[in-house]
């Protein structure tokens, strides 16, 4: 016959965690937690200052390309519009050229800073350090954030 063993029962403090380890692992996951929140806002804060810039320039380049083929007799602009864009809209629904229609934006894109497709525009007969636009032509494009880079300066003189 076979004597069966007993069963061991483990010392109740053995069972789980106490109260003290639990405080302890929950407090160095939160300082943990807390020095994460920053570095992922700053991430996500770089991220759509890359986009910004991005976008700045794309519409740059659309208005210089808008001016090249004005400057060259593509199409005919206005006198006084110094062969700039009326508007960024002009970009997006494009100009005709001969007999084809020629687009320099798909759209307007989206301000990643204020979330909206607005931008402050300045012409060229405008002061370099105007905030406000006579709107007789694009030269420049810039954002209406009024938030501060991650280098120190304001998105708007980007």
């Amino acid at each position: 016959m076979r004597m069966e063993q007993p069963v061991r029962m483990r010392p109740r403090r053995e069972r789980g965690l106490t109260l003290v380890e639990l405080i302890v692992t929950v407090t160095i996951l939160s300082i943990l937690a807390l020095a994460a929140v920053p570095i992922a806002q700053f991430r996500v804060k770089r991220e759509k200052e890359r986009e910004l810039r991005r976008d700045l320039w794309e519409m740059r380049d659309a208005i210089d390309a808008y001016k090249d083929a004005a400057d060259r007799g593509a199409f005919q602009t206005k006198v006084d519009s110094q062969n700039y864009p009326p508007d960024l809209q002009t970009l997006v629904d494009g100009v005709e050229v001969q007999t084809k229609k020629v687009r320099f934006l798909r759209q307007i894109p989206v301000d990643p800073m204020t979330g909206q497709a607005d931008w402050a525009t300045r012409s060229m007969q405008d002061d370099p350090g105007s905030d406000s636009s006579s709107g007789d032509n694009v030269f420049d494009v810039h954002s209406k954030s009024t938030g501060i880079a991650l280098d120190g300066t304001k998105y708007s003189d980007w």
